[in-house]
């Protein structure tokens, strides 16, 4: 059954806005507006309704090695029940920064930032493996972080 959820619609110059803030989220407003043709406020009105819509965000990304974070691992997990609520719970969890539903091996991929592998077993033995309907994990820790780019553009 298709999807009842409508998909907003984005002309040319709100996806042009995105892929700019995409380059630099700093960009002002004021420099958007001359690229796209639009006054300094329109743009600002058109990047609010963005954001409030869920269209996107604009957040600051932080290199977590940089801030005392030694530890990356995705965690694919096992599930049995309901993976909706087993996955709520998990994405609950503040250390966790990526959680999504799968399907094929594991029902759930969990993205961790851990300060070091005591606070990753921890994480695992105390935080995830003890929810209901966990039936497994299995860690994979990243030894170097190659490629992470938020700028795909639009369509």
């Amino acid at each position: 059954m298709p999807s009842s959820k409508k998909h907003p619609t984005l002309d040319d110059v709100s996806k042009t806005i995105i892929e700019l803030l995409q380059e630099d989220g700093r960009r002002s407003y004021s420099d958007i507006g001359r690229a796209v043709g639009l006054s300094e406020a329109a743009v600002r009105q058109r990047v609010q309704r963005l954001t409030e819509a869920g269209v996107m965000q604009i957040v600051a990304v932080t290199d977590p090695m940089q801030l005392g974070f030694r530890r990356q691992a995705m965690i694919g997990i096992r599930v049995s029940g309901d993976t909706r609520v087993v996955a709520e719970e998990i994405a609950a969890i503040e250390a966790i920064d990526y959680v999504v539903i799968t399907v094929g091996a594991f029902d759930i991929l969990a993205e961790v930032v851990c300060e070091d592998d005591e606070d990753l077993l921890a994480l695992i033995n105390d935080r995830i493996r003890p929810i209901d309907g966990v039936l497994s994990t299995e860690t994979f820790i990243y030894a170097k972080l190659q490629k992470q780019l938020y700028n795909w553009g639009t369509r």
